[in-house]
C-alpha cells in the first residue's frame, strides 16, 4: 500500500483558487495585508511607562531568536534547525517540520531607543518591554480651527 497525496478541489473559489485563476494572488500582498501564514500571533499593551510585545511562539527555544532594534524599526525573527534524525525507517508518515519567522515592526516616536529592551521567553511566549521617552508622551492636545 502507498500513500499518495493528492490536491484536490471541488470549488476553485475554496483557498484563493479563484483570485490565482484570475491572477489576483498578489492584489493584497503588502506589508499591511499579509498572507504569510508563518507570522507569529502578537499581542501589543501599551502602559504608562513602557510597551509590553507579546509573540506566540511555542516550539522554539531562546537561543533560536534575534531581536535587533535600528532606528525605529523593531526586527524579530528566529529559526529552528532541524534535528538529526538517525533512523527514518521506522517512520509511516512524518510531518514535524522546522520553521523560521521574521517580524518588523515600526516604532511609535514614544520609544526610548536609547534604553534597553528587556526580552524574555517562557512557556512559548516571547515577551519584549519597551521603555517610553518620558518627554515624548507629554505634548498636550492642540485644538485646530476649521475655516
Amino acid at each position: 500500500m502507498s500513500l499518495v497525496k493528492t490536491k484536490k478541489q471541488r470549488f476553485p473559489w475554496m483557498n484563493g483558487g479563484l483570485a490565482k485563476s484570475f491572477g489576483l494572488d498578489d492584489l493584497f500582498e503588502d506589508d499591511f495585508f499579509t498572507s504569510e501564514r508563518k507570522l507569529p500571533a502578537m499581542n501589543v499593551k501599551e502602559h504608562e511607562d513602557d510597551f509590553e510585545i507579546e509573540f506566540a511562539v511555542p516550539g522554539f527555544s531562546k537561543e533560536d531568536f534575534e531581536v535587533d532594534m535600528e532606528n525605529d524599526l523593531l526586527y524579530v525573527s528566529a529559526e529552528k534547525s532541524a534535528e538529526n534524525v538517525e533512523d527514518e525507517d521506522d517512520y509511516t508518515r512524518k510531518e514535524f517540520s522546522y520553521s523560521s519567522f521574521h517580524r518588523t515592526l515600526q516604532l511609535p516616536n514614544s520609544v526610548d531607543v536609547s534604553k534597553d529592551v528587556k526580552a524574555k521567553y517562557k512557556d512559548g511566549i516571547l515577551k519584549l518591554q519597551l521603555f517610553k521617552n518620558k518627554e515624548a508622551g507629554k505634548t498636550k492636545r492642540k485644538r485646530i480651527d476649521i475655516s
